[in-house]
């Protein structure tokens, strides 16, 4: 069987980490690579020397992909993503999909009517220890969840200027981080309603007032769920932490609790664990290599000539909290 030819839409650190992941997963062929930048084309050149290069997506467009992956700045992804669906050409793209749920929503309607494969690389998901903290959700084995605790710090703030302008980023730490915590308590939970959000942001260590100038660099939010749990949730830039990054997601029952939570300070090293008391049983620890099986699962899925599917819809729902958190 003849292999998707895929293009490569940004080529910064992310984008040339997935495009690595999927040529490496044997599943697909490199047929095109755009960035703007010079310097990056060449680095993506020497993963994939024979993909011809292209200077917009325009052009990328009229090389005959069967899919294109999408590392852009967010301001781009849900016009990129809608542009490359309406020429029949299937997506995987880089969170988020789109600065608003109404983004958001607008590319997943072209996705179904074009009936291409779309798929937002919200990695976390694939990793070891969050399949096994979903697994032990789903069994039951916690009795009835009432709490869950949720954090991503990192001690650096993004190195690219775009990150800090509300139109280009559509917000600043939820909108960067935050958006993997809402993903993963509501696909952990099978997607609840979710009933009230409240939420607190800070810029510079100040309530954030015109959210129309800055972004957020702290934020915490209230979710309550339509069973009545509360999520609580905490992220940040630039915060003073002792340790490089803090990353947790903590599920509280009746009957015990799991978490993932990342070790020594680790943004790759994870271990899931299952609580009882004052007892804890490890469920799994590094070393797992879980970046690119977001991507790797997208190719895949698109070599098996895999059309729309309607699970993508539930990233909507993620949007719709994040604009909740930022009172819109």
């Amino acid at each position: 069987m003849t292999r998707p030819r895929i293009g490569f839409l940004g080529l910064g650190w992310i984008g040339r980490h997935r495009m690595k992941a999927i040529l490496e997963s044997g599943t697909v062929e490199a047929a095109a690579i755009a960035d703007p930048s010079l310097e990056m084309m060449v680095e993506g050149a020497k993963l994939a020397p024979e993909a011809v290069p292209f200077g917009s997506l325009e052009a990328l467009l009229t090389a005959g992909l069967d899919g294109v992956v999408i590392a852009t700045p967010s301001a781009m992804h849900a016009a990129q993503s809608i542009q490359a669906l309406q020429c029949g050409v299937a997506v995987f793209c880089q969170k988020p999909l789109g600065r608003t749920e109404t983004e958001v929503r607008t590319v997943v309607q072209a996705a179904c009517v074009a009936d291409r494969l779309l798929a937002v690389d919200l990695s976390y998901r694939f990793t070891e220890g969050m399949r096994h903290v979903k697994e032990t959700l789903q069994a039951g084995n916690l009795g009835q969840v009432f709490a869950i605790d949720l954090a991503f710090h990192n001690a650096y703030g993004p190195d690219k200027p775009w990150f800090y302008d509300p139109a280009s980023s559509g917000g600043g730490c939820v909108m960067d981080l935050g958006v993997h915590l809402v993903d993963l308590v509501l696909w952990a939970l099978d997607f609840p309603s979710v009933i009230e959000v409240r939420s607190t942001l800070f810029s510079q260590g100040k309530p954030l007032i015109n959210s129309t100038s800055q972004v957020e660099d702290y934020a915490t939010a209230v979710i309550t769920l339509e069973s009545g749990a509360v999520v609580r949730l905490a992220c940040s830039w630039n915060l003073q932490v002792g340790c490089e990054a803090i990353i947790s997601a903590t599920f509280f029952g009746t009957e015990g609790g799991v978490a993932l939570r990342n070790l020594n300070g680790s943004f790759y090293d994870f271990v899931a664990q299952r609580y009882r008391g004052t007892k804890r049983e490890t469920l799994t620890e590094p070393p797992d290599a879980w970046g690119g099986r977001a991507a790797v699962d997208w190719a895949r899925r698109l070599a098996a000539r895999e059309g729309y599917d309607a699970g993508v819809e539930k990233i909507v729902d993620v949007a719709r909290v994040l604009d909740q958190i930022y009172g819109r």
